[in-house]
């Protein structure tokens, strides 16, 4: 059976130990994250989705995330690039991406995965997206990235709630003040989600 895997907000802004909103430990995760996806095969591999965390100045001075954190993400900024190059990934898997303005990419409307390569495949809803890969038989989702307490968190809700199994394997994900393990024995107790050793 096909895995698919989501691979949230891998941007400078939270990598790099000098980024906006930096993720303490994350600047480790780039070079294990690098040859996670470069040993995707693709007969195992259904796709791969990046998430982009993505900001206008204007709109977040006003939003709720900006009590809580700095300025981060601002689309077209160095900050707001994607560390993790697709070219990593076996031409064979197809590779994607979603512009989200809040922690769960799950919660704003009208959002599209669009192709991240210029293959030229068309942009699909999220939820058609979605609907299509279970219909497909794809059970098993892979989630790294960071936030694990922020971001991270909220695709695993998210993936759960549309019946997915989850792993989130913990030497690939990071978090600002919970780790994943105990994001996910606070809010993932008896849920199909697991973070192997």
């Amino acid at each position: 059976m096909q895995q698919f895997v989501v691979v949230v907000d891998t941007q400078r802004d939270f990598m790099a130990a000098d980024g906006a909103l930096s993720v303490a430990g994350a600047d480790a995760l780039v070079a294990p994250m690098r040859a996670f996806l470069a040993g995707l095969e693709a007969e195992q591999t259904a796709g791969v989705l990046f998430t982009f965390d993505t900001h206008v100045p204007t709109v977040y001075a006003a939003s709720e995330e900006a009590k809580a954190f700095p300025a981060h993400c601002v689309k077209g900024t160095p900050g707001w690039a994607n560390l993790l190059d697709p070219a990593l990934i076996d031409r064979g898997i197809p590779v994607w991406r979603i512009e989200k303005g809040v922690f769960d990419m799950w919660a704003e409307e009208g959002l599209l995965i669009e192709d991240a390569r210029g293959d030229a495949m068309p942009p699909v809803p999220r939820e058609a997206f979605f609907e299509r890969l279970r219909d497909a038989g794809v059970r098993r989702v892979t989630v790294i990235g960071v936030a694990a307490d922020y971001c991270v968190r909220w695709a695993v809700a998210g993936l759960v709630e549309r019946g997915f199994e989850v792993t989130v394997p913990p030497d690939l994900t990071r978090g600002i003040t919970r780790q994943i393990d105990v994001v996910l024995a606070e809010e993932f107790a008896g849920a199909r989600v697991s973070a192997p050793a």
